[in-house]
């Protein structure tokens, strides 16, 4: 090691050569010029030495090395930013710290979370008949930083099936999310499969294999986007015509939306092809909502019309609307939040794809259970945050089919949740 070196980080710790310190280097005699300066420098932990506990001060010192015993005697208050020490190696020093800050924040380039949901529904009605089932869904979530404007989601979920008394169940486990999330200037961008929420989930609630793009208008206005496919699909690889079991093909959608005080206003068009419950039929529907937030209190109501020709071979009604109330809301950070809700549903099959609710709404559409032209009904509910990030949730919904074969009947569900999320 060089000897200028040595006293020089020596004196600024406020030491000579000939201090006294305890020996820390079994290398290094007590008689030796450096003896007490280095001693000093180990004790301050300026100096680490070799794993075999000698100092090796014979052998010749990298730059880089000598930057690191520089960077940990700034560090610990040794010298200075205006050492002289500091200015003779600034360049090592920059390239090691760019190197360690782009170490740590590789360290941090993944973030995982998760939410765990047990849930059981218990049916009832005519148009169901009795039945009840249990769920336990874990999903975990991995967002990849790609740079300051772009992340990658992906999403792995696993199911846990509980059929009944003495039954262990079945499960299954899929990538259900994976897509590109960030923006381009003024236009954000989500790219590949990911969650698809239609006029408030009325309309449709689940992934999508797509692209979706949203610019800000300014005035707390929106006009957003999307194109692609429905992807209700659980396996791998192309399926033909008669094997899908996709609740529709090819779709695009846009939305036109903004914010004047406590109120929300939007427009939508959605279009859909290749309908599954529709026998293939092409649907158009469009959508005018409204919302409105007073404290604790929120009021929203929407309007739905639906267009496609097997509506129009049997001359149905192709109308819908829904209105809703809500008081307070269980907010996952608060033990003891709460919240009450009530929503009235009158929507015709034109209306609809893949509904959000847990109620049985795809009993009052064309498929197994018959030709049916949509559902009316109620639905209320309340949920409680039980301890931080512990949130269960109690809901029934009343439903009964309109025009068709359910016409009058009703489905009835109880549907009970608690979620985790970490």
């Amino acid at each position: 090691m060089n000897k200028k070196l040595i006293l020089a980080l020596a004196m600024a710790l406020g030491v000579s050569g000939t201090a006294l310190a305890a020996n820390p280097f079994s290398d290094l005699p007590a008689g030796h010029w450096a003896y007490g300066a280095v001693a000093k420098l180990a004790a301050a932990g300026v100096v680490d030495g070799y794993p075999d506990g000698t100092f090796k001060g014979d052998k010749t010192m990298t730059r880089y090395e000598m930057a690191q015993i520089v960077a940990k005697a700034l560090a610990k208050g040794a010298i200075g930013a205006d050492d002289k020490l500091v200015s003779e190696f600034a360049d090592e020093l920059d390239n090691l710290g760019v190197r360690v800050a782009k170490l740590e924040k590789n360290a941090d380039n993944v973030a995982i979370t998760g939410e765990i949901q047990m849930s059981y529904r218990n049916d009832s009605g005519s148009a169901t008949g009795k039945g009840s089932e249990s769920d336990l869904r874990t999903r975990l979530w991995f967002t990849g930083e790609v740079n300051d404007n772009w992340h990658y989601v992906s999403m792995l979920e696993n199911h846990q099936y509980f059929g009944g008394r003495n039954e262990s169940g079945d499960s299954d486990t899929d990538f259900q999310r994976a897509f590109l999330d960030g923006r381009i200037g003024s236009v954000e961008l989500k790219a590949g499969r990911y969650d698809e929420f239609l006029a408030d989930g009325n309309i449709y609630d689940s992934q999508v294999d797509g692209v979706k793009a949203k610019v800000n208008l300014g005035h707390a206005s929106y006009l957003q986007a999307a194109y692609g496919k429905m992807a209700d699909v659980s396996g791998f690889g192309y399926m033909s015509d008669d094997e899908k079991n996709s609740v529709a093909d090819k779709f695009w959608t846009a939305e036109l939306g903004g914010d004047t005080g406590n109120l929300h206003l939007s427009a939508t068009y959605t279009r859909a092809d290749n309908v599954t419950f529709l026998d293939g039929a092409d649907n158009e529907i469009w959508t005018a909502g409204a919302g409105y937030q007073a404290g604790k209190l929120g009021l929203n109501a929407m309007y739905l019309r639906g267009s496609n020709d097997y509506e129009k071979d049997r001359s149905w009604d192709k109308d819908g609307w829904v209105a809703g109330l809500t008081y307070g809301g269980a907010e996952s950070s608060k033990p003891g939040s709460w919240g009450l809700l009530a929503t009235y549903y009158d929507q015709s099959a034109s209306t609809v794809i893949a509904h959000t609710m847990d109620g049985n709404w795809d009993t009052f559409v064309p498929g197994e259970s018959g030709v049916t032209n949509g559902f009316k009904g109620w639905k209320v509910g309340g949920n409680l945050t039980l301890a931080k990030n512990m949130v269960a949730e109690v809901d029934y919904y009343d439903l009964k089919g309109k025009e068709g074969d359910q016409n009058g009947k009703h489905a009835r569900t109880l549907w009970s949740q608690f979620v985790v999320t970490f």
